[in-house]
């Protein structure tokens, strides 16, 4: 089975879900609900899922709407008819040429696993259409389908490029999910642009893991967006990038500090917690932090008083760049 936590994902927060949880139990204590708004792949918000309280997730990326859906979404599901599908696709013999290997194929993967990739997401497209599959077993099968093409894939953990060599010998196989359908019981998932959602949401706990920097999440894996979305676009350059301009996160432009204290201002919560690492100036140009500690300081200062927590930690990265003191502030307000 898949957990959550099993997806090669650019500032994801496994590392440090001990220490977010630290913090919570000194400065808050017990609460009912967490809004995880920029939500990722999801690990924070499933670290405090618990059948009595509710959890929010949020994120602008299809790929991961369909994850938090198919992870946290308390909808109901045939489990026995999901493993059944996946134990078909695994025995899938595919030879046609499909819209995924002719653009992925020999590139990310094998021209054989491409092909297989290609039509066991035109099998559960169809599935679904025919009212085979519900919302929530879809979601179940593109995950595994997302979470299983990563582990094989070509790269060195996301699609800006592939590894311009043989490809060696891929073992694709699709797994079932690891879910806890106990703890999902009030959750809601939305597939929104934080800015917008937060004047509709309410929440004890309102949790920010923004983008930091100019590196778009829609660039490094718009491979299993375009899976996900299954809209067969036109995608261009080396690295068969489609139209990704509709996808952009204010948080990476020059725009983000006027986006966060917009954020920051209409959060109907009683406390909120930022992480935001130390990159400042030791990257290079596309890695430096978009929103400066100053400017921070300044937006969550309006609502309450500020407490910054810091650990040192690891980080994944692309693979070009090593800062072994990386450190991941995490900025905590009261909300008055």
């Amino acid at each position: 089975m898949y957990k959550i936590s099993q997806r090669r994902y650019l500032g994801n927060k496994n590392s440090i879900l001990s220490f977010i949880d630290e913090i919570i139990k000194s400065e808050i204590g017990e609460f009912d609900s967490f809004c995880d708004i920029f939500s990722g792949t999801g690990v924070v918000g499933a670290y405090f899922n618990d059948a009595n309280r509710k959890i929010i997730s949020n994120d602008l990326l299809y790929q991961n709407f369909i994850s938090l859906n198919a992870f946290l979404n308390p909808m109901e599901y045939d489990a026995s008819k999901v493993k059944n599908y996946i134990k078909e696709f695994n025995a899938l013999k595919a030879t046609r040429e499909n819209y995924f290997s002719k653009n992925f194929g020999d590139r990310y993967f094998s021209m054989e696993v491409a092909k297989k990739i290609g039509t066991i997401r035109e099998q559960i497209k169809k599935l679904y259409i025919s009212d085979a599959l519900n919302l929530k077993e879809k979601h179940i099968l593109l995950t595994s389908l997302n979470y299983s093409i990563d582990r094989i894939a070509n790269t060195v953990g996301h699609y800006d490029a592939y590894i311009k060599k043989d490809i060696r010998e891929q073992r694709f196989e699709m797994k079932m999910l690891e879910i806890d359908d106990a703890k999902n019981r009030g959750n809601e998932v939305h597939n929104s642009d934080a800015n917008l959602l937060i004047r509709d949401i309410e929440c004890d706990v309102l949790y920010l893991d923004p983008p930091y920097n100019s590196r778009q999440y829609c660039d490094a894996y718009h491979l299993l967006e375009n899976l996900s979305l299954w809209q067969k676009p036109e995608v261009f350059g080396v690295a068969k990038k489609f139209d990704r301009s509709k996808l952009k996160s204010e948080y990476s432009l020059k725009s983000a500090a006027e986006s966060f204290d917009d954020l920051i201002k209409n959060a109907k919560c009683k406390y909120i917690l930022l992480s935001y690492n130390n990159m400042g100036e030791r990257g290079n140009s596309r890695s430096n932090a978009k929103i400066s500690d100053a400017e921070i300081m300044e937006s969550m200062s309006k609502r309450g008083k500020v407490k910054v927590f810091e650990k040192k930690y690891k980080a994944f990265t692309t693979g070009k760049s090593k800062h072994d003191e990386n450190s991941e502030r995490v900025f905590f307000l009261d909300v008055a």
